[in-house]
């Protein structure tokens, strides 16, 4: 038995920490979880290496080194390759290794079955014959048998899921497990059902909306090798299958594949390095590829597989746009007609907003004074079934004043309009309308989105709206009529990518209209009908919009053709925050200095745009380079050297800078 366990946490700390081991068998520990006491804390850490050997670079002597208090798992339940995949995320995304591994593990402590695996039950696969470009693109998959990188190409429907599908079979066929990634949990019910219906007992789950007892089991499952297709979102990435043979990517430009917190990984990217560690293919999917994959498939490191036909029989949609200046409601007549159409034909409606609540601005008319969130830089949201002002952001709530707070006027009122104020409108023009709205106000318990887009599938609703949740990936036999009812929200967004992101959504929410029918109809409401990303979805000119955007990337230089690290300095004191993003320049050129390297563009310090959000002022500094690993060296270097700054400190050491927290993101997908 070992008698020195050295641990891992979870924590903004670039060390381990040893500990004696008080277990009496002498089985390994590596790989389980222990209660300690670190500090005054009682905190669970993972054991990641254990010896017979006091360790020479201990800080402290061996009466100073504290026991275990127990041993959380009776299983193994990380290994070798979680090791090294952690050492990797920590290497590039710049973070602790506990860090690294505590978002690859699961957190439950002990094993719950996850029931709705049940699903493939309710399941209708009908066994599809497949086209000629679909059994092209699954031979080309399946006989790869090496590191390879796919994108599977297609219109809407042209039956990029048959293929992944159809390559998963032969995959496992051959005893090699399969990972299937989807954006969106709401996603991953119809793949699941899928999944469950053709591989029956060999299929597991892992996404953030398990238990985590119930992630655990999904975990241990795929570790014992009991399930080979493994089938999730983001996190599902890091499945500890021990011999993986295919990795698929499905709507691979979605940004929700970005991590929001630390470790700010990318499932993309991850897939990438677990590719060359398993010697296997990936392949990625959409009909609008991210500019980075496109760029890539540019230039050859992605190989193309196109679907050019949708397989239902349906044809493309007829796309309108209309100019919606001056509309005094929010849908058009043109749109109510064709709504209205829609239901004495027999079939269905899907109306897209991205944008929650009732409004988004309380105003004074008199003033100009806006309802701002006290702790975030943004507008407070009237939800107005509840009667409250939310903040998207940090979940604060206040009730709506019923007078201006500043200058006392009653002239006030509200401005712009999210889902909840749609869904009145609808229910008020169309009495006869069965409508459900679907958006995270209205799903929120477990189970409700599935049921909710079942009951449409059974055409049980005949208006859906909603927000991003609905736009992509859902496949409705009835829709005939799509309507978006302010195609240029994401356009506001001050950020780079927000183009992209707006060609990307339109694309996948006409994409909804007509996967089985001739007369398919999308209607897109919108206050800059020239824009390029709206022009190029209306007329499906894709690449049209692709060649444009890389233009104004490269002229700006902004990625794909430079790389860039975002360093956010936050604090609940704004002139804390300034001075250190201030002095965090200095020492960076200083570091960029000494590497006698010329080819870094140091871009800040500057205010995000998001200037505060939950009472924390945000200050940014940006890291530009065509050369990636000197950026990423460079900011390594200065994050693990710059302690004071990263995590609290025990009042008698306190300095003017305590207090301050780093954010790092590399190949951030966005700068808000």
């Amino acid at each position: 038995m070992a008698k020195w366990l050295t641990l891992a946490f979870n924590l903004p700390l670039y060390q381990s920490f040893t500990y004696k081991n008080i277990e009496e068998d002498g089985g390994s520990l590596v790989g389980k979880r222990a209660s300690v006491q670190l500090g005054s804390r009682n905190l669970i850490g993972f054991i990641i290496e254990e010896s017979d050997v006091f360790p020479k670079d201990s800080p402290v002597g061996e009466d100073k080194i504290k026991p275990i208090k127990r041993v959380v798992d009776k299983e193994t339940i990380f290994g070798q390759a979680q090791i090294e995949l952690a050492s990797w995320i920590s290497h590039f995304y710049i973070c602790s290794f506990g860090e690294a591994l505590s978002a690859i593990l699961p957190s439950g402590k002990r094993e719950v079955s996850f029931e709705n695996l049940k699903w493939g039950a309710e399941f209708e696969d009908k066994n599809f014959s497949l086209s000629d470009e679909q059994k092209d693109a699954v031979e080309k998959i399946v006989n790869s048998n090496k590191k390879e990188f796919f994108y599977l190409y297609g219109l809407t429907g042209s039956g990029k899921t048959e293929v992944f599908l159809k390559a998963a079979e032969k995959i496992i066929a051959e005893g090699k497990a399969v990972i299937y990634l989807v954006p969106e949990i709401g996603l991953t019910h119809q793949v699941i059902s899928a999944a469950v219906k053709r591989f029956g007992s060999q299929a597991a789950v892992l996404h953030s909306g398990l238990t985590g007892s119930e992630r655990l089991n999904q975990w241990m499952r795929i570790r014992r090798g009991e399930a080979l297709m493994i089938v999730g979102a983001r996190s599902a990435v890091f499945a500890p299958a021990e011999n993986i043979g295919l990795i698929i990517i499905d709507e691979e430009h979605d940004a929700s594949y970005k991590s929001g917190s630390v470790p700010r990984y990318h499932a993309r990217q991850t897939a990438m390095y677990l590719a060359v560690k398993h010697n296997c293919p990936v392949v990625m999917g959409s009909a609008t590829p991210s500019l980075e994959a496109w760029n890539m498939i540019k230039n050859k490191k992605i190989k193309l597989l196109s679907l050019s036909k949708r397989l239902a029989g349906g044809s493309l949609p007829q796309i309108e746009i209309e100019n919606i200046s001056g509309l005094k409601g929010a849908l058009s007549d043109r749109l109510i007609s064709e709504i209205r159409k829609t239901k004495n034909e027999g079939k269905q409606t899907i109306l897209f907003l991205n944008r929650r609540g009732f409004s988004h601005i309380f105003r004074c008319r008199s003033c100009g004074y806006e309802m701002l969130c006290k702790n975030c830089s943004v507008p407070m949201t009237f939800h107005k079934s509840e009667n409250v002002m939310k903040c998207h952001y940090c979940g604060m709530q206040a009730r709506p004043p019923s007078l201006c707070p500043e200058c006392n006027s009653l002239d006030i009122g509200y401005a712009g309009v999210g889902t909840e104020f749609i869904e009145e409108e609808v229910s008020r023009s169309f009495p006869d309308c069965t409508v459900a709205r679907v958006d995270t106000d209205t799903v929120s318990k477990k189970n409700s989105l599935e049921n909710r887009l079942k009951d449409f599938k059974e055409g049980k609703i005949d208006i859906l709206l909603g927000t991003q949740m609905i736009a992509k990936g859902l496949n409705f036999p009835k829709v005939r009529l799509v309507g978006i009812i302010l195609a240029d929200t994401g356009l506001q967004m001050p950020d780079f990518r927000a183009a992209e992101r707006s060609f990307a959504l339109i694309t996948q929410a006409t994409g909804r209209a007509g996967r089985f029918s001739e007369d398919g109809l999308v209607i897109i409401q919108t206050l800059k009908p020239n824009h390029p990303s709206i022009v190029c979805a209306k007329n499906h000119e894709y690449e049209k919009f692709y060649e444009y955007e890389l233009g104004q990337r490269k002229l700006l230089d902004f990625p794909p053709f430079k790389r860039l690290i975002r360093l956010v300095f936050r604090s609940k004191d704004l002139k804390k925050a300034e001075l250190a993003a201030e002095g965090a320049v200095n020492i960076l050129k200083y570091i960029l200095s000494s590497q006698n390297k010329d080819e870094a563009e140091i871009m800040g310090p500057s205010e995000c745009v998001l200037s505060m959000i939950a009472g924390n002022h945000r200050q940014q500094i940006l890291l530009r380079s065509s050369n990636f690993p000197l950026i990423q060296t460079a900011a390594s270097r200065f994050v693990k050297e710059y302690k004071p700054m990263l995590y609290p400190v025990p009042r008698r050491s306190r300095n003017k800078m305590t207090g301050i927290y780093i954010e790092v993101d590399t190949d951030p997908v966005n700068l808000m």
